[in-house]
């Protein structure tokens, strides 16, 4: 039967640009260890899974050119890959511990198989799990898209040829990873200020997302709300945030993560044993930390030493039931859409990829039981890619989208306050700047060449959304400060060096190596 309507799920898998190579561990490089662990080969071995059941899935998935670069990254990977089997070693050191203990071996079990299993994904991609995702996206299940180059928020760019620097570089960028141009953006933060759709065109991209008033404010207004897409004026397509679908995930009071069942990311097994049996899995500084291996439920709000033993198979379950109930949702709100719209309807939700597996922990496994009862257990509502959705209806109102973000207030306050306003006068100087010399020098060659590409890296790395994002919301904030400083300290003594014609090559070269992003970048696209 044909389905009633549609729904279209976007998964934002992000992180800022993270590689130490000076240093033999570093704090923030966990991040990316803990999110590959927990969320990226969760997330694959359930798309492999579906795949090989033939279960008929799709979804939408940025993969950010930076978090690109650091899974295809060689140091990277090989710490990863140490990481992940000194997890292994410790959960099989769990098993013995906790053999007598009922309440605590189920999770010691799963924990466990769960890191043999992602070893397994691992080794079968020889560490590049963007092999991964490519083959999920070739079979037609899955569609990457890209992001700004640096997660680098537009609107508060005061120079177009800034704006498009982000977009050339991330498109380039994309094609080296998975062999074809995207044809999709996520704008970072899902930031969106009116003219951005024209870089977009230039690159080729034939849709983004954006905030639910992005659309709903827009002009003139939307006759079918958020449930259609709309073409921005020059015929790129905008997809929009239905918000009933966003709190019952997002909520920190009705949405399904915060269940009892579910696990408790804030109690870890690093702080709740004795320190001479968790110190061999901790950084070479001894300070205790998480070691990803976690052994209580949610429980309810209560203090966390009152926390009661997590049990997986139960979690799994609620897993189910919740899936369960959003498809029922799902299929209810489509019936009703279908009933006063005269189209097929179409329900977008966005979420931080991150979410699912690394703050809750059962996400993985919600999706996995979501696209199996959206197969078998119903046939009003179907997943689409927007694609396929704008193959199926290629005609939609044209609207002018408002300036929005999916931030804290809508828009850009976030990125832009006291905590954090002083950072744009370096940035929006360093800019002006880069496009300076790439008027000057519009086809340099040799070791002139390597130091306007090095100086774009520096310009776009310290353009990061994340930094500012950091700032603001007041954790890790001086290494916020330390990165944004370090690459507008690196950029000026570039820019210095080129003006003057002594470029210091030892200096380049260590930058080169210190700071790779973006392998094939031409300084050229601040044209």
């Amino acid at each position: 039967m044909e389905p009633k309507g549609y729904w279209c799920l976007q998964l934002h898998a992000h992180l800022p640009y993270v590689r130490h190579p000076d240093y033999p561990d570093f704090l923030e490089e966990d991040w990316l260890y803990e999110a590959i662990s927990e969320t990226y080969l969760p997330l694959l071995s359930v798309f492999e899974k579906l795949s090989e059941d033939n279960i008929d899935f799709r979804l939408t998935m940025t993969i950010t050119p930076t978090l690109a670069g650091m899974l295809a990254d060689p140091l990277l990977q090989s710490r990863y890959y140490k990481r992940l089997n000194s997890h292994i070693e410790l959960a099989q050191k769990e098993l013995e511990r906790t053999k007598n203990c009922p309440e605590f071996l189920p999770a010691a079990q799963m924990y466990n198989e769960r890191f043999t299993e992602c070893k397994k994904i691992w080794e079968k991609y020889d560490g590049n799990i963007l092999n991964g995702f490519k083959k999920i996206q070739d079979q037609g299940k899955l569609e990457i898209i890209t992001c700004c180059a640096t997660h680098g928020f537009l609107p508060l760019m005061l120079d177009e040829k800034a704006q498009r620097a982000q977009i050339k570089t991330a498109c380039k960028d994309y094609e080296r990873h998975f062999g074809r141009r995207p044809r999709g953006i996520w704008l970072a933060e899902c930031a969106y200020d009116v003219g951005v759709e024209k870089l977009l065109k230039e690159e080729g991209i034939r849709f983004f997302f954006i905030e639910t008033h992005g659309i709903m404010f827009g002009q003139p207004k939307p006759k079918y709300g958020v449930f259609a897409p709309i073409y921005c004026p020059n015929g790129v397509a905008v997809f929009a945030r239905d918000m009933e679908t966003a709190s019952q995930v997002w909520s920190a009071d009705s949405g399904y993560p915060g269940d009892p069942d579910y696990r408790e990311f804030y109690r870890d097994l690093g702080y709740d044993l004795e320190y001479e049996y968790v110190k061999p899995y901790l950084h070479s500084d001894g300070v205790r930390r998480n070691t990803s291996l976690k052994y209580h439920r949610i429980t309810g709000k209560v203090p966390l030493g009152e926390k009661q033993p997590y049990n997986p198979w139960n979690a799994r379950e609620k897993a189910a039931q919740h899936a369960g109930n959003f498809v029922f949702n799902r299929a209810k709100q489509i019936e009703h859409l279908s009933g006063v719209l005269d189209r097929d309807p179409l329900i977008v939700s966005m979420y931080d990829a991150e979410l699912f597996g690394h703050w809750w922990f059962e996400g993985p496994s919600f999706i996995n039981y979501l696209f199996r009862k959206m197969h078998y257990d119903q046939n009003i509502i179907k997943p689409i890619t927007p694609i396929e959705y704008l193959d199926k209806y290629p005609a939609n109102q044209i609207v002018q989208p408002a300036s929005s973000s999916w931030g804290d207030k809508g828009y850009f306050e976030i990125w832009l306050n006291a905590s954090n306003d002083y950072i744009y006068r370096h940035l929006h100087k360093a800019a002006d700047r880069m496009i300076e010399l790439t008027n000057r020098f519009p086809s340099a060659d040799g070791v002139l060449k390597r130091a306007l590409n090095q100086a774009s890296r520096e310009l776009l790395l310290a353009q990061s959304s994340d930094w500012a994002f950091i700032m603001s919301t007041g954790t890790m904030v001086e290494y916020a400060h330390k990165r944004t400083k370090e690459h507008i300290l690196n950029f000026t003594r570039l820019y210095d060096q080129i003006n003057s014609d002594q470029i210091d090559e030892g200096r380049l070269t260590y930058l080169e190596n210190k700071n790779n992003i973006f392998p094939n970048i031409d300084y050229t696209v601040y044209k």
